[in-house]
């Protein structure tokens, strides 16, 4: 396993309880989320998945402490979150960086809200731009760099403060089927240096179970807790058939409770591909290349 990276927390648990909320709209109220219950284990990796509009991005940033629950509470080591916290992190569906800053600016800007000397913010900069293999671009302003390269400011600015916690918005569902694949292994590595807690959202069944330790289900909204299920494959079986994952039994399991609300294709359509791919060759991780956002000058970086 590499090395922790300098400046992250002490190791962080989440544990959700009971949590429930509603919108206020023109006819009344809507029930978005409905007593949801489960927890993230420190340095562990748990997926959320779920229809569309079942409270999936809600319940991130209640985590986050960017809203407040209407009932319930979540807590962060046995302590009920408030407020936003220094030890979360969070990473959108889209980068939402400053179009005026270059990528060295946008990553050192919670170090600039957050009071760190100048000499101090240059030196995390310079090593999150190298963690995500950047270090080229940092005078880039958003507009010069690709979409997986703004999606690679955002995650390195997010890790900015070193949090424990790291919550992710389905990042990758704007990029291509192929640059997806590498940034869900190379989050993988990232995970392994940075011994950080993740809990995120996807639509996609074989990302879930390749990302994750657990998958915990929702139902339609009021979203509820309709399964939590351990993936139970250890990760370099995992990395060595990426192309069966939405075939296998926990795959099944998720695709009964969401009742085809998801991004992937039907088990047949996921068959007969993977036949015509090993008519080809046989696919595996490593197949892909170098992890995109270790190859700047890759197919995903031009603008």
């Amino acid at each position: 396993m590499r090395g922790r990276t300098t400046g992250v927390h002490a190791l962080t648990s989440i544990a959700i309880r009971g949590v429930s909320r509603s919108f206020a709209t023109v006819d009344g109220t809507l029930p978005v989320l409905d007593r949801v219950s489960f927890e993230v284990p420190e340095r562990s990796v748990v997926a959320l998945i779920g229809p569309n509009g079942c409270g999936k991005s809600t319940l991130l940033r209640i985590v986050a402490g960017l809203l407040r629950p209407a009932a319930g509470q979540v807590e962060l080591d046995g302590a009920a979150v408030t407020g936003p916290d220094p030890r979360i992190g969070f990473v959108f569906q889209e980068p939402r960086l400053l179009p005026w800053r270059d990528s060295a600016g946008n990553i050192g800007y919670p170090l600039e809200l957050a009071g760190w000397s100048r000499a101090r913010r240059d030196d995390q900069v310079r090593d999150l731009l190298g963690l995500v293999g950047l270090r080229e671009f940092a005078g880039a302003r958003p507009h010069e760099l690709s979409g997986g390269m703004r999606q690679r400011v955002s995650i390195a600015r997010a890790l900015a403060m070193g949090p424990s916690v790291l919550l992710l918005d389905e990042p990758f569902s704007a990029l291509d089927a192929l640059t997806r694949e590498r940034f869900n292994a190379e989050l993988l590595h990232l995970w392994e240096r940075t011994e950080t807690t993740i809990l995120l959202v996807t639509h996609s069944i074989s990302e879930a179970i390749f990302l994750a330790d657990r998958v915990v289900v929702l139902s339609p909204r009021p979203g509820r807790v309709v399964a939590d299920l351990p993936v139970g494959i250890d990760r370099a079986s995992r990395e060595a058939n990426v192309d069966t994952l939405a075939l296998g039994q926990t795959a099944t399991l998720i695709r009964r409770h969401l009742a085809g609300a998801t991004d992937d294709p039907t088990p047949a359509e996921l068959t007969a591909e993977l036949h015509r791919r090993q008519r080809e060759r046989p696919v595996r991780i490593e197949d892909l290349g170098e992890p995109a956002w270790f190859d700047p000058f890759g197919p995903e970086s031009g603008t």
